[in-house]
């Protein structure tokens, strides 16, 4: 006894019957062994499963009870010694009716004081079962202990073969809570009560130290009669107290009235139902210190799980396991409540200044309970003071309340006295904001209207916005949804979008400015402009941006229809004349009307500067001179920058398709024909152009003008560079072909001289003298003229500088039976025509020819061939021949439509002829010659004698020596080399001098072999 410290002493007085107690239990047991069975069952089942791990907290809701019975502060004291664990609290002590309750399972002696007590079983007790076999209770009224080996010796004592049995088929088991016997010591000083536990094993000292150090706030909130609890662990003290400092809490509690008591205890045990009192408790920790068990407790911990960050204690009923909430009507009710105080709990937290959105239910539920009371909660939440609006800090409810999707503090800031109920939305709120129902408007949407319920905003208030828009506008995201922000402008009105209005700066005057207001140009207002508005695509006010400005264009292009066209010329030409590069690529400036010479408005590209060559060489039935007085005023440069000219005018235009030209082109005189000659295979669909650089007013050019105009073209880089460069033309097939540019179209097309014939298609001064007898003569002054230029304009110095007509009207002159053609050159011509590119329109009905003598003769073209090959000449039966080679003679025979020989003539050899070798020295010489050829007495072909041949085998065929060395050359593709193997033939005496002449040759190419492409 002296083990547990001095408390209990060895006398014993019997002050609460606890013999008799015993006596009516052995009684019960021997005259029935299956009550025996049962309580042994029933406190086993208790002691190994409900309540296996609660002996701290069953006993602390043990001593709040008897502390709320008396009335008195409860303090309790665990200490752990020596493997006893002894448990001393104040309040009400043991009595009589407490030991018979603890002796008899589930028969609470709570009974009469329900409302006050948190136990509500009479079971609590057995949980000291799960450590020890000998508990003891002590009190200023008594004490009382029970025994394993107590109770087994009385069993064993008692005359019931039964009862033996039972005993023998639990292996000795017996209850241990049944039998009460007396005890006798006194709690320590300060204490009313004390529970003194002997510790089974080092398994139930270890499980004791776990739940002692387990030990905390919750256990305190959860035993509001508890003012303070003392944890000694061998001699380290530990004191709970003053929970609520470190938690916020709200509770809620009640009595169930008749009607309610019927239905939500209808299906509860007998003696749950005589206790009509509920009580829900929420607690919220105060500070990283205290975190809440993730179970709830009813009000001690059951094994549910919590979602919700804070603790949660309740009167739920629980299942015969004491671990989890057992479902009906009664725990839906308590749900409510439950979901009612937690909503208060937020309300309360959000009155004080703190963000409860982190409180929100959101995600998934952690269990059937849990998921009951978010679905509660959540029902609850909205309509409560939670969410604080931006525009007066109140809380409103959360249905009540509005976010604007992708907006920040700062444009909020703004929108709060406009949008109602608008509160803060950050990132990581997003989820709890929808679950509580808060409505969203998309930024968009917002921007959209924000111009009616705004439209009285004086601009400084705009700016402001624009300010609180400063860091959204960096987001590419967000940046798309203010596509339509209103914008105030100068001139008093409101429109919605950004991008392309103009900033207001010091570069534009104040009467241009107000002079464009007038014809629609926006201007921000300028007590409205911000930063933002450019980067949202507002432009600063440059001359440049003004002049791009649509309605600058619009009210130049009709500007003759204005009240006062003198005002927008001015202020056109003051912009322009302050820096004349930003007139630049603006082509419809040209449309500026101002005034001639005699007063009369007039398109800026119809008028000339006086004494200028445009003056010089331009119709002036098309154009007129301008008042110097515009010219004096702005400037020389200014005027000529919006159109006005000095020299002929360029316009370009760049990534342009044929079939759908630019406007900047369409008043280019034949633009269409030019686009429709140009275009491949003669179709304008799909063809592009990737630059193009035109001569403006070509056809207001006065015909005597043209040499001038010619000059000019070479003395001015821009006028050259538009006339003689070609346009590149990239069909639909992505095919690139080279094209004559506009301007040297044109005047090819357009030009005529004095005597009524086009210039183009003349000999130029440097033309090939054997072309030049073909051609007509330039004019004399052509030679004074840029040689680029002159070839642009379609003069013509070689066969390759033709056109098609150029081509046909050579064919047509070279077809003249009265002209003289020496045979050299037409030989150069055929070889020069062969290669060109350009083909007329129609093939010649006659052709010049060589016939077998030299002599150059017209015949019919279907008396002609192409004698592609030299041994083709020497068949005159074929009739004339036009002489090529290779490339030169097929372009030839498409261009005359005449036969190649071949097409004509089988040339097939008549005699077999004998095989002979070819002489060693030639071999030596001319290494590509065969080894052997055939020499034939009388060598015909196609029944036509001639002295040498080469057959489709590439082997050579010779009746004499002349003939020998042309096939062997022919054969051996060396055709230069027949002199040589001539001479070798012929005077094999001059072997020595023709090996030394051979080693200075240039070495003969590489003929391709039938793997290697020519």
């Amino acid at each position: 006894m002296g083990g547990f410290g001095g408390i209990l002493t060895a006398v014993t007085t019997d002050v609460f019957g606890a013999a008799g107690v015993r006596e009516r239990v052995l009684a019960a047991w021997a005259a029935a062994p299956v009550r025996f069975r049962e309580d042994a069952n029933a406190e086993e089942d208790l002691a190994l499963g409900g309540y296996l791990d609660r002996v701290v907290v069953e006993l602390a809701q043990n001593a709040a009870d008897a502390a709320a019975r008396a009335g008195v502060p409860g303090r309790v004291q665990f200490s752990l010694r020596d493997s006893t664990l002894v448990v001393s609290n104040t309040g009400t002590p043991l009595s009589a009716e407490g030991v018979e309750s603890l002796a008899t399972l589930r028969a609470s002696a709570k009974r009469d004081d329900a409302e006050s007590a948190v136990g509500r079983f009479g079971v609590g007790f057995s949980a000291v079962l799960a450590v020890t076999d000998e508990p003891v209770i002590l009190s200023r009224t008594g004490g009382v202990r029970f025994s394993r080996a107590d109770t087994a010796a009385a069993v064993a004592g008692l005359d019931s073969p039964g009862l033996a049995t039972e005993v023998r088929r639990r292996d000795g088991q017996v209850p241990v809570l049944r039998l009460p016997f007396t005890a006798e010591g006194e709690p320590p000083e300060g204490y009313d009560t004390s529970v003194i536990l002997p510790l089974r094993d080092e398994a139930a000292a270890e499980l004791v130290r776990r739940l002692l150090d387990e030990a905390g706030d919750d256990l305190l909130l959860a035993l509001p009669g508890l003012e303070r609890i003392e944890l000694d662990v061998h001699g380290e003290v530990r004191v709970l107290a003053d929970a609520e400092t470190r938690w916020y809490v709200r509770r809620a509690a009640g009595v169930l009235d008749e009607s309610d008591r019927e239905r939500l205890l209808a299906d509860r045990p007998t003696e749950e139902r005589s206790r009509p009192y509920w009580s829900v408790l929420w607690a919220l920790p105060r500070g990283p210190a205290s975190e809440p068990p993730r179970t709830v407790h009813a009000p001690t911990p059951t094994d549910e799980p919590l979602s919700l960050p804070a603790l949660l204690l309740a009167t739920f009923p629980l299942d015969p396991s004491r671990r989890h909430v057992a479902a009906g009507p009664l725990t839906d009710f308590l749900v409510q409540q439950a979901a009612t105080a937690y909503a208060e709990l937020l309300r309360t937290r959000a009155e004080d200044g703190a963000s409860v959105l982190p409180l929100v239910p959101t995600g998934l539920a952690a269990g059937a309970l849990d998921g009951s009371l978010r679905d509660a909660i959540l029902a609850v939440l909205p309509e409560t003071p939670l969410v604080k609006a931006i525009e007066d800090g109140t809380l409103i409810r959360p249905r009540e309340a509005v976010v604007v999707e992708g907006s920040d503090d700062a444009f909020n800031t703004v929108l709060a006295p406009i949008v109602g109920g608008l509160i803060a939305s950050p990132r990581q709120d997003r989820t709890a904001l929808d679950a509580l129902g808060v409505r969203r408007l998309d930024l968009a949407e917002l921007i959209d209207q924000l111009g009616a319920v705004a439209e009285a905003e004086p601009p400084e208030w705009w700016r402001g916005v624009y300010e609180a828009l400063s860091a959204m506008v960096t987001d590419p995201l967000l940046r798309e949804s203010l596509g339509t922000l209103p914008v105030p402008l100068a001139d008093g009105r409101l429109v919605r979008g950004v991008r392309g209005l103009l900033l207001p700066g010091p570069e534009v005057p104040a009467d241009v400015l107000a002079t464009f207001g007038e014809y629609g140009v926006r201007v921000v207002h300028p007590d409205a402009v911000h930063g933002s508005l450019e980067r949202l695509g507002a432009l600063p006010m440059s001359p440049r941006a003004l002049l791009e400005d649509s309605a600058v264009r619009a009210a130049v292009e009709h500007s003759a229809e204005a009240d006062d066209p003198d005002v927008i010329a001015h202020a056109v030409l003051s912009v322009v004349a302050a820096d004349v590069s930003q007139a630049d690529g603006l082509w419809w400036l040209s449309d500026l009307v101002l005034r001639d010479a005699d007063g009369d408005l007039v398109p800026a590209n119809a008028l000339v500067i006086p004494g200028s060559d445009a003056a010089a060489v331009l119709d002036e039935e098309e154009v007129a001179p301008i008042d110097l007085a515009v010219v004096e005023r702005y400037g020389r440069e200014a005027v000529e920058a919006v159109g006005v000219l000095s020299s002929l005018g360029t316009v370009a235009a760049s990534d342009l398709t044929l079939d759908e030209l630019p406007e900047a082109l369409a008043d280019l005189d034949g633009i269409d024909d030019w686009a429709d000659d140009v275009a491949p295979d003669g179709s304008r669909f799909g063809v592009t152009v990737g630059e193009l650089r035109a001569i403006r007013d070509l056809d207001w050019i006065v015909d005597d003008a043209w040499p001038r105009v010619l000059e000019l073209f070479g003395t001015s880089p821009e006028l050259r560079r538009a006339l003689v460069e070609p346009v590149r033309v990239v069909g639909p097939d992505d095919v690139v072909h080279g094209a004559l540019s506009y301007p040297a179209w044109w005047i090819r097309e357009r030009v005529l001289l004095e005597d009524g014939e086009p210039l183009t298609g003349r000999a130029d001064p440097e033309v090939d003298p054997i072309l030049a007898e073909f051609l007509d003569e330039a004019p004399e002054w052509t030679a004074r003229l840029d040689p680029e230029v002159r070839l642009a304009v379609g003069l013509v110095r070689e066969v390759s500088d033709l056109d098609a007509h150029g081509v046909g009207v050579l064919l047509d002159r070279l077809a003249d039976p009265d002209r003289v053609v020496e045979e050299s050159a037409i030989l150069k011509l055929w070889s020069r025509l062969g290669s060109h590119t350009a083909y007329p329109g129609l093939t010649p009905e006659y052709v010049r020819v060589l016939d077998d003598t030299g002599v150059t003769r017209v015949v019919a073209a279907g008396e002609a061939v192409i004698a592609d090959a030299p041994m083709w000449l020497q068949r005159g039966d074929l009739g004339g021949f036009v002489v090529a080679s290779g490339v030169a003679a097929d372009g030839l025979s498409d261009l005359l439509d005449v036969p190649v020989a071949e097409e004509v003539a089988a040339g097939k050899i008549d005699s077999e002829g004998v095989a002979a070798d070819v002489p060693e020295l030639v071999r030596e010489l001319v290494p590509q010659v065969p080894d052997t050829w055939w020499e034939h007495e009388e060598l015909t072909v196609d029944g036509v004698e001639v002295s040498w041949w080469v057959d489709e085998n590439g082997s050579p065929h010779a009746a004499t020596f002349d003939g020998l060395a042309k096939a062997l050359a022919w054969s051996a593709d060396r055709w230069d080399q027949r002199h040589v193997i001539r001479a070798v033939l012929s005077e094999p005496d001059r072997a020595s001098e023709l090996r030394l002449d051979a080693t200075f040759d240039q070495p003969a190419p590489e003929r391709p072999t039938p793997e290697q492409p020519a």
